[in-house]
């Protein structure tokens, strides 16, 4: 089915991000620290591709975002991946709700936590199992006890 497509090929092209370093070296950077809920779980550490969040473009192999967990021995463990336009960005191209191949996009509200203007976004859990569903915004098996901001 198209889920599992979906997350097959977020899988396949995130893969390289494993190591966050690669992560790194094509434009992600740590944003936001750790993002955890109130009851429901966390989101993680989001590196954030701002080009790829500015060109306003959904394409399955190119995620705005990718998400990693710290480790109880201080690296980090990549996790998923998370898709992110601009509401106003969006709206403006007059093309319906976002979505990819056949998962709709999640809408914040401005003001958000994240300090955006209003968005989009849809995670994608390709590397760690979520229990509530492949592309809910939180993990309740993630967790920010293991982040400190000290850690690199």
């Amino acid at each position: 089915n198209s889920a599992n497509a979906l997350i097959k090929i977020v899988r396949e092209s995130t893969e390289r991000f494993k190591d966050v370093s690669v992560a790194e070296a094509e434009g992600y950077a740590l944003q936001f620290g750790c993002v955890s809920g109130s009851d429901s779980g966390a989101m993680g550490l989001h590196y954030v591709n701002g080009a790829l969040v500015n060109q306003g473009t959904l394409d399955p192999t190119k995620p705005q975002i990718v998400i990693y967990e710290a480790t109880p021995q201080g690296g980090l463990r990549l996790i998923g991946a998370d898709f992110l336009v601009l509401a106003d960005a969006w709206d403006k191209k007059k093309q319906g709700p976002p979505e990819l191949m056949g998962q709709l996009f999640h809408y914040f509200e401005f003001p958000n936590r994240f300090g955006l203007p209003a968005f989009y976004t849809l995670h994608v859990w390709a590397w760690k199992e979520n229990p509530n569903g492949a592309f809910v915004n939180w993990h309740p098996r993630v967790s920010c006890e293991q982040f400190s901001p000290q850690t690199p």
